[in-house]
């Protein structure tokens, strides 16, 4: 995960929480979070990317529309992400400031 860009772990991570994680459903959760709109030419090279380094998986919903599917490495990625960022979550500074 380490290699990835921040929005293509924001990518991953939506993947992961849809239902069915389409190329617009996809894009609609990024415009609404990062609010503003993301065009197709940076989701959909993006998308690619995350399929070559082996994060998602592509299949056809139909002729027209792509499906992704997180793959169990993108699920470690994330796991290992969420391990990383919880050691420095649950203790030190943002405790203390968290608790006041």
């Amino acid at each position: 995960m380490h290699d990835l860009t921040g929005f293509q772990r924001d990518i991953l991570y939506v993947i992961a929480g849809l239902e069915e994680p389409h190329g617009l459903a996809v894009k609609d959760e990024l415009d609404d979070y990062y609010e503003q709109e993301i065009n197709h030419g940076r989701l959909y090279p993006n998308l690619d990317d995350l399929v070559d380094k082996g994060l998602l998986e592509k299949g056809e919903l139909d002729k027209r529309t792509n499906v992704y599917t997180i793959t169990q490495r993108g699920v470690r990625e994330i796991e290992a992400r969420r391990d990383w960022e919880n050691q420095y979550l649950e203790t030190g500074e943002l405790q203390s400031l968290l608790q006041r």
